[in-house]
């Protein structure tokens, strides 16, 4: 399992729970299986939308008929559509698998916190989904490592139930490793909840499909999961940034060239860095449980230094909640219980007007962490 990051840039924490060393992680479910489903060549499959710029949003789509349009219908009425939009398909051969039509369609301008009808490729079902809002609060969904196991789908389950507006997918997504078919039936299972609210996705090594004929080793990610990197001056869809209810998100590539000679470091350099560094620091979230079968990664469990608060090897997801500018809130819930239900929680607060220096930056986390 590769370890998945979620940087925070808003540092102290207020902790409501401690290491849960009594807690038993439940063995693994078996891989998904999924019937062949007979659909119109026409109809679209695998439907996701992700964020494309200001009041924008990407719908995208596969179908087995290469003449099918890359149009969207949508409106605020259900199949009563105001405005169609244009976009643009590609397609890609593996080895002896060659995908369907895949097709990217940007929609809008549209309405905040609105929900819209829409249909792909003038015909076949409709679909909804709902924008974010323009300002906070924001919930973002969190979870990493999905597979195509009985525990994603308890993971899909229970995202499905909390009142999210945005989900950030930090790496590892179909674990189809060079299956390409199971490309194809991960854009299913998550299509009821992937079609109705943006999915902002980064990769991870199971998304790296090199071979020594096939040396592009993002080629089916590139392909079937577009990402709004032109739109933040990224050159790789591996890494880009977005804009959501005041909220800046940075998505990094773990498997893109990162050093300081680096395009993704200098494009980082030019969004975040004003001058000066934080003796703060960052608050880091490490998960990667959302369903997948490899099993724990063992190589840090321990010791365990006194920074990592809290520690659970339990399937699930996360809840992140932007309150405003100055305060978020995070909770973890388990697949083992109930949604409402978090093994975790914490308050993170700002430190842009604190006391937190060089010298006191420890001192100032203690007192704060404190009961």
């Amino acid at each position: 399992m590769e370890i998945k990051r979620l940087v925070i840039g808003i540092a102290i924490l207020v902790i409501s729970a401690t290491v849960r060393a009594d807690y038993v992680r439940p063995k693994p479910r078996k891989t998904l299986h999924f019937p062949w489903d007979s659909k119109p060549a026409s109809h679209p499959q695998q439907v996701h939308i992700s964020l494309a710029g200001d009041k924008h949003m990407r719908i995208s789509w596969i179908t087995v008929d290469e003449d099918s349009a890359s149009i969207v219908d949508y409106g605020t009425l259900s199949r009563n559509y105001m405005a169609t939009a244009q976009g643009e398909s590609t397609s890609y051969s593996y080895l002896f698998y060659n995908s369907g039509k895949i097709h990217h369609t940007v929609i809008g301008p549209l309405e905040d916190d609105t929900v819209y009808f829409y249909r792909c490729g003038g015909g076949g079902p409709e679909f909804q989904l709902k924008t974010p809002p323009s300002k906070f609060p924001i919930t973002f969904a969190v979870a990493a490592d999905l597979g195509q196991t009985g525990w994603t789908q308890s993971t899909l389950d229970h995202i499905g139930q909390c009142k999210y507006d945005v989900h950030l997918l930090p790496g590892d997504l179909s674990y189809a490793d060079y299956m390409q078919h199971r490309w194809d039936t991960f854009g299913e299972l998550v299509q009821p909840l992937a079609s109705a609210r943006p999915w902002m996705v980064t990769e991870g090594n199971h998304e790296e499909e090199s071979i020594p004929v096939f040396m592009d080793g993002f080629l089916s990610y590139n392909s079937r999961w577009k990402m709004p990197y032109e739109e933040s001056g990224s050159t790789s869809n591996l890494y880009y940034s977005f804009e959501v209810a005041g909220v800046h998100v940075i998505m990094l590539g773990s498997y893109a060239e990162y050093d300081e000679s680096s395009e993704q470091y200098s494009w980082l350099q030019k969004r975040i860095y004003n001058g000066h560094s934080d003796s703060c620091g960052a608050v880091h979230i490490t998960i990667g449980d959302g369903g997948n079968r490899e099993g724990l990664a063992h190589r840090y469990k321990d010791p365990q230094p006194d920074w990592s608060v809290f520690r659970e090897a339990s399937f699930g997801h996360g809840e992140l909640k932007i309150v405003n500018s100055t305060h978020a809130f995070w909770g973890w819930h388990r697949n083992d219980d109930d949604e409402p239900i978090r093994s975790d929680q914490v308050w993170i607060t700002s430190l842009a007007d604190s006391e937190c220096l060089a010298g006191k930056s420890y001192e100032l986390r203690k007192r704060l962490m404190s009961p």
